[in-house]
């Protein structure tokens, strides 16, 4: 049985209308919010009347949108032709999830143009979103401030999915109007403040291929950097601008605050003559004054045999605390020190040595009784054995990385667990055992309860890095590489370095090589099991670059 209003199964019941007509060169798309009577959810409905061939180039839009499994695009759940119904023609619907949340149109309305933080993480986070569907040949269009909605926790999400049509040069154009349209609120009497912003909406707008850009992506990583130094991006509070540019962090102003502070004390408090010098690198240092400047008594030189030319010890510490030498108490007080430093020296070097010997000669010897049989090794392991490494050699190109550390990043997460004590797993060498997320109900975009959740991997130090070799038990998962940031931090500190969807074994390689510290693992998508949506991570190996 079909709708007599819409000519569309009995399943969807409209609710009202969410927007005006739409009328585009195959016909008009009408859209509502409408309710599934079988999932019992809300759903957004759009009809193009009238179906059959008019229609079909909009339908196979829409069911290559269906493969699509990103937080910034509304997901397409059901898309077909329509049967009989009022409509001349008959009519084809695309049923896609329905985002609660405000309008970007109506927040600037109410509140005027947003702050530049807010604006970029906006646009970048669309720009992702609409780069997935460029990957799979896909233009988006309908990237109108009527169609963004603003979701709770910061997030964004794209209606109407896709349009009646589009191209990937347009979706940039749009995605340009909309940072200029965010960061002025529309009005014609306010500017860009932020030059580089001002420079990417021209990029964007431009049809040169020589200036303009040339995919989404390119835009999503320009929003993702921060303000260069100087740039007019504007320094909060906790940062001062430098005469050179650059800027201090707060730390770094009070490091230098109280360093002047101290410099100011010693200043007063010093006899006149022995002020401080201010040191600069392209001068010599300044001669002392003669307040600095204390003329050593003469002393009676140490004897020496001329025969095997030694130096008498006894003798020389004997002259340095006669009295009759004087040498001035501080004189006298330097001596004693360099003596039991001497000792010291020579206390600590034995110390050194017994404990390389300890560890190197003896594990050596110790390897040698455990190897069985009364066997020898080869003379030139045991050499490599015993002799300590001077140098440490550069990994291999495409040779994996150790991990010192992994944990679960879940920046967008209510506090629960998400099963932590599973993360080693994705580096014992068996893929058989897995790091899973938790079940969402309801959609692969963890339920639209948050946009991912990953593992933050530690290499210890700074390394370059060519790609990430990931291993799954259920294909279909999407995933993003991510670098940079820090584990305590949020997921705007961490770069796209590459993504894809997961098919088993995947090796997701940089465009070019990435050096950093962390890497994240980052799922933004789940494939569907038996007790709801879920991805799991096997092994996660992190390749050197060359």
């Amino acid at each position: 049985m079909t709708s007599t209003t819409t000519g569309l199964p009995d399943r969807y019941r409209p609710l009202d209308q969410i927007a005006p007509d739409e009328v585009t060169p195959t016909g008009v798309i009408r859209s509502w919010r409408a309710r599934d009577r079988v999932l019992n959810r809300d759903v957004a409905l759009r009809v193009h009347t009238p179906g059959g061939p008019a229609a079909r180039e909009w339908i196979t839009r829409a069911l290559t949108a269906g493969g699509l499994a990103t937080p910034a695009l509304s997901m397409v759940y059901d898309a077909a032709e329509g049967t009989g119904g009022s409509e001349p023609g008959g009519a084809a619907y695309v049923v896609n999830e329905w985002i609660e949340g405000t309008r970007l149109s109506d927040r600037l309305a109410a509140d005027g143009p947003l702050p530049e933080r807010e604006a970029r993480a906006l646009v970048r986070r669309l720009a992702e979103g609409v780069a997935e569907a460029h990957r799979v040949g896909l233009a988006v269009g309908g990237l109108t401030p009527e169609h963004v909605v603003l979701r709770p926790g910061g997030l964004v999400g794209l209606l109407s999915v896709p349009a009646a049509g589009g191209t990937e040069k347009g979706d940039i154009a749009a995605l340009g109007a909309l940072l200029e349209l965010c960061l002025t609120g529309g009005r014609a009497d306010l500017a860009i403040d932020s030059p580089d912003l001002a420079a990417l909406v021209r990029r964007a707008r431009s049809d040169d291929p020589a200036t303009g850009l040339s995919n989404v992506s390119t835009m999503a990583a320009l929003l993702a950097e921060r303000p260069r130094p100087g740039a007019g991006a504007g320094t909060g509070p906790q940062d001062a601008v430098r005469p050179d540019g650059y800027t201090d962090s707060g730390w770094m102003r009070r490091l230098r605050d109280r360093r002047d502070l101290v410099d100011a004390e010693a200043a007063q408090s010093a006899p006149e003559g022995d002020h401080p010098v201010r040191l600069d690198r392209a001068t010599l240092p300044p001669v002392p004054g003669p307040g600095l400047v204390r003329p050593l008594a003469a002393r009676p030189a140490a004897p020496v045999d001329d025969d095997d030319e030694e130096l008498d010890f006894g003798e020389t510490f004997a002259a340095a605390d006669d009295p009759s030498v004087d040498d001035g108490p501080s004189t006298t007080a330097r001596r004693r020190f360099a003596v039991a430093g001497v000792l010291m020296a020579a206390l600590a070097l034995v110390v050194v040595a017994a404990l390389w010997f300890g560890n190197n000669v003896l594990s050596v010897a110790g390897n040698v009784d455990q190897g069985g049989g009364g066997s020898t090794p080869p003379t030139a392991s045991a050499e490599s054995s015993a002799a300590p490494s001077t140098t440490a050699e550069a990994p291999a190109a495409g040779a994996p990385l150790p991990v010192i550390s992994a944990l679960v990043f879940d920046p967008f997460g209510d506090g629960e667990p998400e099963n932590d004590d599973e993360v080693p797993r994705t580096l014992d060498g068996d893929p058989a055992t897995t790091w899973s997320t938790l079940n969402y109900r309801g959609t692969p975009t963890f339920g639209n309860l948050k946009p991912g959740v990953g593992i933050v991997y530690d290499l210890g130090g700074e390394q370059a890095l060519s790609g990430v070799t990931i291993t799954t038990t259920r294909p279909g998962s999407t995933v993003e590489v991510r670098t940079g940031g820090t584990p305590d931090g949020g997921l705007d500190a961490f770069a796209v370095s590459a993504s894809g969807r997961l098919g088993g074994t995947d090796q997701l390689a940089f465009s070019e090589p990435v050096t950093t510290r962390y890497v994240l693992v980052w799922v933004t998508g789940l494939v569907d099991g038996p007790d709801g949506f879920s991805a799991d991570l096997g092994e996660v190996a992190i390749t050197a670059a060359g």
